[in-house]
């Protein structure tokens, strides 16, 4: 059985990842739970333990080109849905985070609050948030000027007001812009 699960949707830059991950039975690994209530730190022991314990673990990322041509709810259920289709060996049975994935020729359903009831969905937020976060400390080092190292990419007051001081990257997504984001923009650039 696979757990899947992704990080970045409600974000304004960067990539959405997801994570499928089937653990083995037979290795436990204590202090699994969704990755929003771990500290960075256990969530990186725990992803290092996970990648070394795993039966099969895949990770994918789609792009802000990707997110944008598709929609971010699009863009995650097709994360997720390649990350289960890539796992070697493959899934007999998929538990992802929230809902059922459209199209996914595996026998799965979804799990509400999958992430904090499941060791295999917890395991996957865990790997998915790591990777998501190291593309994000990557994306600051080469560009400082946003902060994305300390918010990820999600619309804190530092990252608007970044946005509003430097203006949108490529790293921004188009198709995401909340209200308070939409205003900001548009008293930054009429043309937005």
């Amino acid at each position: 059985m696979a757990g899947v699960d992704e990080v970045g949707r409600g974000c304004l830059a960067g990539p959405v990842t997801a994570a499928a991950v089937v653990l083995d039975p037979d290795r436990p690994i204590p202090g699994l739970r969704d990755s929003k209530l771990l500290s960075a730190a256990a969530r990186e022991r725990l992803h290092d333990r996970i990648l070394r314990q795993a039966i099969a673990c895949q990770v994918v990322s789609l792009s802000v080109a990707e997110i944008d041509a598709l929609n971010i709810h699009r863009a995650s259920l097709a994360a997720m849905r390649t990350a289960v289709l890539s796992l070697d060996p493959p899934a007999d049975y998929v538990l992802a985070d929230g809902f059922a994935l459209p199209d996914l020729p595996v026998p799965h359903q979804g799990l509400v609050k999958g992430d904090q009831r499941c060791a295999c969905i917890a395991a996957a937020s865990i790997v998915a948030k790591v990777t998501r976060d190291r593309l994000m400390v990557a994306m600051d080092q080469d560009d400082p000027r946003y902060g994305y190292a300390r918010h990820k990419g999600y619309a804190t007051a530092e990252h608007l007001a970044a946005i509003r001081l430097h203006g949108r990257t490529d790293a921004h997504r188009r198709s995401f812009r909340p209200t308070t984001l939409l205003d900001l923009l548009i008293d930054h650039d009429p043309d937005c």
